[in-house]
């Protein structure tokens, strides 16, 4: 019976501990592009696309600022956004995003999502790209 006991206590701490884990606001969210787009209408939002210019050329989603993260100025153009403000980051396929979105928390930023599988997705799911010429 004691054993029994013992086990439904560490089940109960374990299940607890667990939920506690999940609902923390400082850990990076992954989104689906269907929530991106609600999460980006928000008003006091920053988005930022962290492919390269070339990349960014191509096709962006509407509002975002391109900050390069291949670029050597990165960590310069990442401190002029507003720490305590939310961010939305996003690459080509979701890989840069979650190696910038570790970096932006690592750097004191209050809460960040980063687009699952990047603007690949976003386009599969068939949302607009904007597209212009960069100097």
């Amino acid at each position: 019976m004691k054993r029994v006991l013992v086990i439904l206590v560490m089940a109960v701490i374990l299940v607890s501990y667990s939920c506690k884990e999940e609902a923390t606001a400082d850990d990076i969210q992954v989104v689906t592009p269907e929530e991106m787009q609600q999460i980006s209408q928000l008003e006091d939002i920053q988005l930022v696309d962290v492919r390269t210019p070339e990349e960014y050329k191509e096709g962006y989603i509407e509002n975002f600022q391109n900050i390069d993260y291949l670029s050597p100025e990165f960590e310069k153009e990442i401190s002029k956004l507003d720490k305590t403000k939310p961010v939305i980051v996003y690459c080509r396929s979701g890989k840069r995003s979650s190696k910038c979105a570790a970096k932006m928390k690592e750097k004191g930023f209050v809460k960040v999502y980063d687009l699952d599988g990047g603007i690949a997705k976003w386009k599969f799911k068939g949302y607009d790209l904007k597209t212009k010429s960069l100097p």
